[in-house]
C-alpha cells in the first residue's frame, strides 16, 4: 500500500502590480510505513485471544499466525468472536507457523503465552526465523532469563520478558518504591479467586523491589514466627497475605505506616483487558531491541 503526501509551495517572484501570484503544488507517492507481524503462541487462552483482538485494532501491526494446541484447524477470528474470520488457522506447530512467515521483509514477533518449560525453545525458534519475541509467563525462572540473555545477545535478536502487562500494576510498583524511602513499615495484601501461585508473581515483584533500598521494615515483629502474620519475601521484612475467595477480583494493595498516618496504594484487576495496552507498548518496543530485556514498560 502506498500513501499520497502532497506538499504545498508559495513562490512569490517580481511581477508586474496586476500580476496575480498563483501557489504551486507538487504530489509525490510514498511507501507506507509496514506492519509489524505477530504471531500469537497461546492464541486459544483468554490472554491470547484478547491479544489477538488487540493486535487487529492496533495500528501499524497485524496478526500474522495463531498456534496453540487447542481448536486446532479452527480460524482464530471465529475463535475470538470477531464478526468476521481473520483465515488464519490455528496450528499446534510453531515452526511450520514461523516458516511461512519468515521470508517477508516486514518485522515479525513472537508472543508468547506459553509455559516456563518452554520458553527458551521457543524464543530459540522465533531467533533461528528472524523474530523477536514477547514473553508474558509468570513463573519464569532466572535461569531460563539467564539462558535466553546468553542466547539473545550472541544472536543480536531482541527478547522482551515482561514480569506484568498491566499499566496499573507498574504504577503502583512504580509509587510503593518511592514510598519505601518514607516509611519503616509495609505490608503487601493481595486477593485472588483462586489458590494458585501464591503468593502473586506481582506481590514477588514488588517486594523484591523493595528489597535491597537499604531499608529494614517492621522491625517489632521482624522475627516472629506467627502463622497469621504472613509469609516474609526476602531478607528486609517485607510480608504478604494472600486471601482465595471465588467471586473476589485479582486485587494487590501496598500498606505503608509511619508515625499517625497509614498510606495505602491500591490496584484491581477486573479483566484481561487491562493487560492489552502494555502488551501492544512490548510489542512496539522489542521490534527496536536487539539483545534481552526485562524492562519497565512505562520507562
Amino acid at each position: 500500500m502506498a500513501t499520497l503526501s502532497c506538499r504545498f509551495h508559495l513562490a512569490i517572484h517580481r511581477l508586474p502590480c496586476n500580476a496575480r501570484v498563483r501557489p504551486s503544488f507538487s504530489c509525490s507517492v510514498q511507501p507506507s510505513q509496514s506492519n509489524i507481524k505477530v504471531v500469537i503462541n497461546g492464541a486459544a487462552k483468554e490472554i491470547g485471544r484478547a491479544a489477538v483482538i488487540a493486535v487487529t485494532k492496533a495500528r501499524g501491526m497485524e496478526v500474522a499466525g495463531a498456534v496453540d494446541s487447542y481448536c486446532v484447524g479452527e480460524d482464530i477470528g471465529k475463535v475470538c468472536d470477531m464478526e468476521e474470520p481473520l483465515e488464519i488457522p490455528i496450528m499446534n506447530d510453531l515452526t511450520m507457523v514461523l516458516g511461512s512467515i519468515s521470508q517477508s521483509k516486514e518485522t515479525g514477533v513472537v508472543v508468547d503465552f506459553t509455559q516456563p518449560s518452554a520458553v527458551y525453545d521457543n524464543v530459540k525458534q522465533a531467533t533461528a526465523f528472524g523474530l523477536r519475541s514477547v514473553v508474558y509467563v509468570p513463573r519464569i525462572t532466572v535461569d531460563t532469563i539467564s539462558a535466553l540473555s546468553a542466547f539473545c545477545e550472541k544472536a543480536s535478536m531482541g527478547c522482551l520478558v515482561a514480569p506484568t502487562l498491566s499499566i496499573g500494576s507498574i504504577l503502583l510498583q512504580q509509587a510503593a518504591i518511592s514510598a519505601s524511602f518514607h516509611y519503616n513499615n509495609v505490608e503487601i495484601v493481595e486477593s485472588r479467586a483462586h489458590a494458585t501461585d501464591l503468593p502473586s508473581p506481582d506481590a514477588i515483584q514488588i517486594a523484591n523491589n523493595l528489597s535491597n533500598l537499604g531499608q529494614i521494615y517492621n522491625r517489632e515483629d521482624l522475627s516472629t514466627d506467627v502463622s497469621a502474620r504472613g509469609q516474609v519475601l526476602g531478607e528486609d521484612g517485607v510480608r504478604v497475605h494472600s486471601m482465595v475467595l471465588p467471586g473476589l477480583p485479582s486485587s494487590t494493595t501496598v500498606y505503608f505506616s509511619g508515625p499517625g498516618e497509614v498510606y495505602t496504594i491500591k490496584h484491581d484487576i477486573t479483566d484481561v483487558q487491562c493487560l492489552m495496552p502494555g502488551l501492544l507498548l512490548a510489542i512496539r518496543k522489542v521490534a527496536r531491541l536487539k539483545n534481552i530485556a526485562k524492562v519497565n514498560l512505562l520507562a
